[in-house]
C-alpha cells in the first residue's frame, strides 16, 4: 500500500501565531508528564502564558498521538452544559445521534492514542471535572492537557504551576519583550545602552508574558525611557477599593490600563462595546452593535484600524473575510469598562438582534446559491449565536427564544448540530405556554425535524404533522405529499399511499422551511422507492429533486437528489453512471459540514467502486465509511456487523481480495486524515463548477 495513505487523525491545532519564547524546562516537564500522567493541568494567573504554552506543548508532542491532537478553546463558552457539544465539534464529531453525546465522543476518540487540549476551563470548572473524568475512563489511550486558574479536581490530576518568565539568569522575559518589541518596531535590537531599561521594563511587569507583549507594541509611539513612565503611573481604573487583588493581576491591570489609558475616548467606547462579542467579529457586526451616541457607524473601521494597531485587537485575514478578536483577558477589561459606563444591557440587546437578523437572512437564502457561504458564516459565528440565544432565553418573554431558535432549523438539521438545537429548542418551548404565539408552531416544527434520524418513521410523521400546523398558521399551502402517506407505505400499512401512485404536484411556497418540506419529501420518496427496489422511478423522482434545487441554486438537498441518482443506476446495474453523482454528493456535503450524509454517500461510493471491480479501492472506501460513521455520532452504522450494507460488502471484498489485504486496505482508509480521506472517495475528479 502506497505510504501517502498513512496520513493519519491528525487533529485541528491551530497555528502559532508568532515565534515561541523561552519555556524550555517547562515544555520538557510537560512532555515527560504526557507520557506518564492521562491528566496535566496547568495553572497559573491570568496572562502567565498558559494558553501558549498548552499549544506549544501540543505542537511538540503531536507525534507521539496517532488520535490526533485536538485543541478546544472554552473561553467563548458561557453555558457549561454545552461543553461535550464544544468537545464533539473541535474533535470533528458531528452530533446527529440518539446516544449521549459523550457516548458519541467517547466512541469517535476510541482507537489510537489522541491527546485532548481543554483551554481556559476555569468559568466552566465543574463541568470541565465531569467530561474529563468520562473520558479518561472509557479511553484508557487518552491523555488530558488542561489550563485553568483553578485545579479540576479530577483523581489523578498532576498539577504544574506556570510561573512568571524568569528575569534574571535565563533572561526569559526579556528575550520575549525583545522578540515583541522588534516585531512591533523592526530596528528595535538589545544593546548595552538600552539592557538595562528593558530589563527595568520586564521587572516592573514581573515576568507575565501578556503584560510584556502588550507594553513592548507601545514602543510604536513611545520611547523606552518614556515606556518605563507611563508603567510607573499605575491605572487601576475600575477596581473596588474593598477588593484587594492579587499583586500579579495588579501588574496585568496596570499594563491593560495604561494601553487603554493610551487610547482616544472613541476608541476605549469601542473597546469596550466589542467586548460583548464571542469568537470574534466582522466589520459588518461591529457596525451595527457597537454604533451609537457618539460613535458613528462610519466611524468604525478606522477605528478597529487603531485598536488593531496598538495590539487591543487581532486582525486576521484568511483571504476571503477578514474578522476581529481580543484576548479573553482585554475583553474581560472592556466588559468591566462597558458595566461601567450602564451599557452593558443595550449593546447585548444589539448584538442579539443583529444576529436575529443574521439568521433569518440566512434562513431566506439557505435554499439558494449562497447556502455554502450560509454554512460558513453560522459556523464561523456559532459562538455568537449561542451568546445571543443565551440573551434570548434570558429575555423576560418567550417570543425572541422560540423565533431565533426556530429561524435556525436549517443550521440544527444540516450542519450536524442536531442535539445543541434541540436542546435549545426544548429550553425555549418549555418557556412559552402550549400553541402560543406565531413563533411557537416554528419552534414545534424545528424541534422535530432535528429529531429525526434515519429510518425513525414515526418521527418523520411527527415532523409532517407539524409543518401542517405551520402552514396553517402561517397561511401557506398544505403539501400534496405528506410524509405521513410515505411512512404508512413503507410499513406496508397502505398499498394506496401517496408515495405509490403519485402526488397532485402541488408545491407548498412561502417561509418558515415551506420550500425546505417540498423538498424534503421528494427525497423521502425517492428513499421509500429505492427501498422496493423501484429504481427507475426512484431516478425519476431523484431527477425532479435535483431540478427543483437547480432552480433555486440549492446544494445541501440536491446531494441527496445526487445520491439517489447514483443508488438508482447501482440497482440498475450502471455502475459508471452512478459514479460521478455520488461523488458531486459527496463534495455538497462535505463543504456544508454534513457528516452524516458524507457517511451515507461513502457507502454509496463503496457499493459503486466494488460493482466497477475496484475491490481494493471500495476496501479502502469501506474503512473512509466506518470513520465517517463514527464522526456522524453514528458509530453502529460503521461496524461490520450493524447493517446488511457492510456485512454484505466486507463478505464480498474479503473473498476477492483475501482476509489481509483486505484488512490492510480498510485500515488505511479509516486511519486517513479528514482531507486525504474525501480526496479519495472524490477521486480528486470534482471542481467547483461541478456544484
Amino acid at each position: 500500500m502506497a505510504a501517502s495513505l498513512h496520513s493519519g487523525r491528525t487533529g485541528n491545532l491551530p497555528s502559532e501565531a508568532n515565534a515561541f519564547v523561552g519555556r524550555l524546562l517547562e515544555l520538557a516537564e510537560i512532555s515527560g508528564l504526557l507520557a506518564t500522567e492521562r491528566l496535566v493541568t496547568l495553572t497559573g494567573t491570568g496572562g502567565v502564558g498558559k494558553s501558549r504554552l498548552a499549544l506549544r506543548a501540543a505542537h511538540a508532542a503531536k507525534a507521539g498521538f496517532p488520535g490526533g491532537t485536538w485543541f478546544v478553546e472554552l473561553s467563548e463558552l458561557r453555558d457549561p452544559g454545552l461543553l461535550t457539544n464544544a468537545v464533539a465539534q473541535a474533535t470533528r464529531l458531528t452530533e446527529q445521534t440518539l446516544r449521549p453525546l459523550i457516548e458519541a465522543v467517547c466512541g469517535h476518540l476510541a482507537g489510537p492514542a489522541p491527546l485532548l487540549v481543554l483551554d481556559t476551563c476555569e468559568h466552566v470548572l465543574d463541568e470541565c471535572a465531569k467530561v474529563v473524568q468520562e473520558l479518561l475512563a472509557n479511553l484508557p489511550e487518552l491523555r488530558v492537557l488542561a489550563t485553568s486558574r483553578q485545579p479540576l479536581g479530577v483523581p489523578g490530576e498532576h498539577l504544574l504551576t506556570v510561573a512568571p518568565l524568569p528575569l534574571g539568569e535565563r533572561d526569559d522575559a526579556v528575550a520575549l519583550f525583545v522578540a515583541r518589541a522588534a516585531a512591533a518596531v523592526p530596528s528595535f535590537t538589545l544593546s548595552e545602552v538600552n539592557r538595562a531599561h528593558v530589563a527595568a521594563v520586564c521587572a516592573r511587569l514581573d515576568g507575565i508574558p501578556l503584560a510584556l507583549e502588550l507594553a513592548a507594541v507601545r514602543l510604536r509611539g513611545f520611547p523606552l525611557d518614556r515606556l518605563m513612565e507611563g508603567l510607573d503611573s499605575r491605572f487601576d481604573l475600575l477596581v473596588s477599593s474593598t477588593r484587594p487583588r492579587l499583586a500579579r493581576h495588579q501588574t496585568l491591570r496596570t499594563a491593560i490600563g495604561w494601553s487603554h489609558e493610551l487610547c482616544t475616548p472613541l476608541e476605549r467606547l469601542l473597546w469596550a462595546r466589542l467586548s460583548v462579542f464571542a469568537g470574534g467579529w466582522d466589520v459588518e457586526a461591529a457596525e451595527f452593535v457597537c454604533h451609537g451616541g457618539p460613535l458613528d457607524a462610519e466611524e468604525i473601521l478606522v477605528l478597529l484600524a487603531s485598536l488593531t494597531e496598538k495590539s487591543i485587537v487581532t486582525r486576521d485575514d484568511d483571504g476571503t473575510a477578514v474578522r476581529f478578536r481580543m484576548l479573553d483577558t482585554v475583553r474581560s477589561f472592556g466588559a468591566e469598562w462597558l458595566a461601567g459606563l450602564g451599557e452593558e444591557e443595550a449593546v447585548r440587546r444589539r448584538h442579539r438582534d443583529y444576529f436575529r437578523w443574521i439568521a433569518r437572512q440566512g434562513e431566506a437564502e439557505w435554499l439558494g446559491p449562497g447556502q455554502r457561504m450560509w454554512a460558513e458564516r453560522l459556523t464561523t459565528e456559532h459562538a455568537n449565536l449561542r451568546l445571543a440565544i443565551e440573551e434570548c432565553l434570558a429575555a423576560p418573554g418567550p417570543e425572541t427564544a422560540l423565533e431565533l431558535t426556530g429561524t435556525l432549523w436549517y443550521f440544527w438539521f444540516a450542519c450536524g448540530l442536531a442535539e445543541e438545537g434541540r436542546g435549545y429548542l426544548e429550553r425555549a418551548l418549555r418557556r412559552a405556554p402550549e400553541g402560543g404565539g406565531p413563533e411557537y408552531p416554528l419552534s414545534v416544527w424545528a424541534h422535530r425535524l432535528v429529531t429525526v434520524v434515519p429510518d425513525d418513521l414515526e418521527a418523520a410523521e411527527s415532523v409532517s404533522a407539524a409543518y401542517v400546523w405551520l402552514a396553517e398558521e402561517r397561511h401557506l399551502p398544505v403539501p400534496a405529499l405528506p410524509l405521513t402517506g410515505a411512512s404508512l407505505a413503507v410499513r406496508g400499512e397502505s398499498a394506496r399511499s401517496a408515495v405509490l401512485y403519485g402526488g397532485t404536484g402541488q408545491t407548498p411556497g412561502g417561509d418558515g422551511g415551506a420550500e425546505f418540506h417540498q423538498l424534503l419529501t421528494l427525497a423521502l420518496e425517492a428513499y421509500l422507492l429505492a427501498s422496493q427496489a423501484a429504481f427507475e422511478r426512484c431516478a425519476a423522482v431523484a431527477e425532479r429533486l435535483r431540478a427543483a434545487c437547480a432552480k433555486r441554486g440549492e446544494l445541501w438537498m440536491r446531494a441527496w437528489g445526487d445520491f439517489f441518482v447514483s443508488l438508482a443506476g447501482i440497482g440498475l446495474g450502471r455502475s459508471e453512471e452512478a459514479l460521478r453523482p455520488a461523488r458531486a454528493a459527496l463534495a455538497a456535503k462535505w463543504r456544508v459540514h454534513d457528516r452524516l450524509g458524507a457517511a451515507a454517500v461513502a457507502d454509496l461510493l463503496v457499493a459503486a467502486q466494488a460493482s466497477r471491480g475496484e475491490d481494493e479501492l471500495a476496501a479502502r472506501l469501506l474503512g473512509i465509511s466506518r470513520r465517517l460513521w463514527h464522526t456522524a455520532g453514528l458509530p453502529q452504522l460503521g461496524n461490520p456487523d450493524a447493517t446488511v450494507f457492510h456485512r454484505e460488502y466486507e463478505r464480498r471484498l474479503r473473498v476477492s481480495l483475501g482476509d489481509a489485504c483486505f484488512a490492510e486496505a480498510v485500515r488505511e482508509g479509516g486511519e486517513l486524515g479528514a482531507d486525504a480521506a474525501i480526496g479519495l472517495a472524490l477521486g480528486n475528479g470534482i471542481l467547483e463548477a461541478d456544484l
